[in-house]
């Protein structure tokens, strides 16, 4: 199975017009994540499981900071 491409970037609202920020894309039924400031590096996805965990995590405050 071939993957697809990412569609409909998007960088959070917080971010305003900074430009090293993180920018989040869908792809199937998940996520894909890349860096807005090195777009030749690529990318990563994840499933809509680990997406969904992911920001669970994020506002349960559970990372250090």
């Amino acid at each position: 199975m071939a993957l697809r491409e990412p569609m409909s970037w998007r960088k959070s609202s917080r971010s305003h017009q900074e430009t090293a920020c993180v920018e989040v894309g869908s792809v199937g039924s998940g996520a894909a994540v890349r860096d807005s400031k090195n777009l030749d590096a690529g990318y990563f996805t994840t499933t809509s499981r680990q997406w969904r965990l992911f920001i669970e995590a994020l506002k349960a405050d559970r990372f250090e900071r």
